[in-house]
């Protein structure tokens, strides 16, 4: 075997052990959230678990690769294993905004077709793509040419307004399969395009976990995760007995300390100790400091905070202290330091 040839093997080899290993990441992960899970919140949650797969917000191809945001793709390298969800419908401009992504160092990309909000619907991606399998399955395969060892994903519903999603999910999965997506994440319900907002669309719709359960079960060989109505470690346990993994979508950005300060104990079986939430906190300091060095705010940072004592003694003044005072003129660590509960 030439020297190439030993080195391409090398290569292969640590880009299977690689996404082997996000494929255990993908036990739990933090769901996208559209104004939520920004890259200080990426941050803030990687101090509570080392082993969770985090999600970005979505970024729109068209953003990236007409209007040029790439700065939209920065993220902090202590956020690995973290994943990059893009929303679009062009198969070539997926392509393209998949490389910018794998470029920029991100272990995965996804796919977004669940989100039904009236401007990713004005785009013709999200949710309304349960609509049309055929497009999405081009899109991966699309993205994959660009991807490389990269893996790409998907996200999508049970179906869309009047779809029967016992008829419409697996004909859906069977066409993602043969596209050779790597992993699916089902949340759980419909999206209603006409009628509902996409807040409603996170509530009003039934869950059907009976559904995507069996889904499992047709579908042995496809990973698959289950998201939608997650509120709890107990619960994400139970759904890991039927699913590949679970993605826990707002009971991680409001009670995050609940969802991923023992996820690494209790979910991958890590021995190592957790921060407390004192720690967790504290351990902010330098990138806070980093970031309002570079000009930031510490509102920026700290909204994505509020939800770290919830429960707990003193987790109202927290709250209150951080919402009052991060966002004044001159405000730094030190009104973290004064919100600190006892």
């Amino acid at each position: 075997m030439s020297e190439k040839e030993t080195d391409e093997k090398c290569l292969k080899m640590a880009d299977m052990n690689k996404n082997q290993e996000l494929s255990k990441a993908s036990r739990l992960s933090v769901a996208p959230m559209m104004d939520w899970t920004d890259r200080h919140c990426r941050y803030f949650h990687r101090l509570m678990s080392r082993r969770a797969l985090l999600y970005t917000e979505m970024v729109t191809a068209p953003a990236l690769v007409r209007g040029g945001a790439l700065h939209l793709l920065d993220f902090n390298p202590e956020e690995h294993p973290v994943a990059l969800q893009l929303g679009g419908s062009e198969p070539e401009e997926l392509k393209a905004a998949t490389k910018f992504c794998v470029d920029h160092g991100y272990d995965e990309v996804n796919l977004n077709v669940g989100c039904p909000s009236d401007r990713v619907q004005s785009g013709a991606f999200g949710a309304v793509l349960m609509k049309s399998p055929d497009l999405v399955a081009d899109c991966v395969a699309a993205m994959q040419e660009a991807a490389g060892e990269v893996p790409v994903t998907v996200k999508c519903r049970i179906g869309v307004d009047d779809q029967a999603p016992s008829e419409v999910l697996p004909d859906f999965l069977s066409k993602m399969q043969a596209a050779g997506v790597a992993r699916i994440t089902v949340h759980a319900r419909k999206a209603w395009l006409d009628g509902l907002s996409p807040k409603e669309n996170r509530d009003i719709p039934p869950l059907d976990y009976d559904l995507v359960h069996a889904m499992k079960r047709e579908f042995p060989d496809l990973h698959l995760s289950l998201n939608g109505g997650i509120q709890s470690l107990d619960m994400v346990e139970e759904e890991l007995s039927h699913m590949d993994g679970v993605m826990v979508g707002r009971a991680a950005y409001h009670q995050p300390y609940d969802i991923l300060g023992q996820a690494d104990q209790r979910i991958f079986g890590d021995p190592r100790a957790a921060l407390s939430r004192h720690e967790v906190a504290l351990a902010m300091e330098d990138y806070i400091g980093r970031h309002l060095a570079a000009g930031g705010k510490l509102a920026q940072v700290t909204k994505h905070m509020l939800g770290l004592f919830a429960g707990q003694p003193g987790a109202r003044r927290w709250k209150r202290v951080l919402s009052e005072g991060a966002h004044k003129d001159g405000a730094g660590f030190e009104l973290v330091k004064e919100a600190l509960p006892g």
